[in-house]
């Protein structure tokens, strides 16, 4: 199955892969459209198999990357995903080594997964089997994969601003997201605040709008988390049975 790149000349007539069934996110859909238009110009590359479904990769040099790390010549893998019927056919391979073409002129490729396979993450057990390793790690359980194509480069670091595992506000629930993922919008400002009316519980919702935002978050993070009294407790979009657990 051949890739198609996403332009500004194409995305208008291609669908993203994640949302394009679900009509509840057809306005977070449209805002991650909107998104990558505006990514497209600091070199972010949205790579899909040309199939109806979910196999696509997303990817951005550091120096344009939202997420909170300090380094410089890398590729930051942000979003890569093959699900379902499309999975043990060499998708993934071939999607990753897209991203390795893309990234010749660099010293690397790295990317935030989990000590585990874990939603909307990496899967760790696949980056490990094609030579990523761990290189630095946050709390609760974030781990930065890397796999270094320049031996003498100096490996990218998570900022220890978003090395706490913790964010600021202590009272209530706290979510932060942004439009990076188009299910974000509906599940954070509907769904996460209906929950919260129904338990009587204070809330705050934080959105990241620009890469700015996403350097100052307290997690390696930026399409979706939830806090309660300021501990992390899910990066779900459906965080209920989490907050049930933590929540009298």
């Amino acid at each position: 199955m051949p890739l198609i790149k996403l332009s500004d000349k194409n995305i208008a007539d291609e669908h993203i892969c994640c949302a394009f069934s679900d009509k509840k996110c057809a306005t977070g859909y449209q805002k991650k459209k909107d998104w990558l238009k505006s990514e497209f110009n600091n070199g972010y590359t949205f790579q899909k198999m040309d199939v109806r479904g979910k196999v696509f990769i997303e990817y951005v040099p550091i120096e344009h990357s939202w997420l909170p790390l300090e380094g410089s010549n890398f590729m930051v893998i942000n979003c890569f995903w093959v699900s379902g019927q499309f999975k043990g056919q060499g998708n993934g391979k071939k999607l990753l080594n897209q991203c390795k073409k893309d990234a010749k002129n660099m010293d690397g490729i790295i990317a935030i997964s989990s000590d585990k396979k874990r939603p909307f993450m990496s899967d760790p057990k696949f980056l490990k089997a094609q030579g990523f390793e761990i290189i630095d790690e946050a709390p609760p359980f974030f781990k930065l994969w890397g796999l270094k194509t320049n031996a003498n480069a100096n490996w990218p670091k998570i900022k220890q601003s978003a090395k706490s595992g913790t964010c600021p506000n202590k009272k209530g629930i706290t979510a932060y997201y942004s439009n990076t993922c188009p299910f974000t919008d509906f599940y954070t400002n509907q769904v996460l605040r209906e929950y919260a009316k129904e338990k009587n519980v204070p809330i705050e919702i934080i959105h990241l709008k620009s890469q700015s935002d996403g350097q100052k978050m307290p997690i390696p993070w930026v399409i979706n988390s939830v806090f309660y009294n300021g501990e992390l407790v899910s990066l779900e979009m459906k965080p209920h049975k989490h907050l049930d657990k933590v929540i009298d």
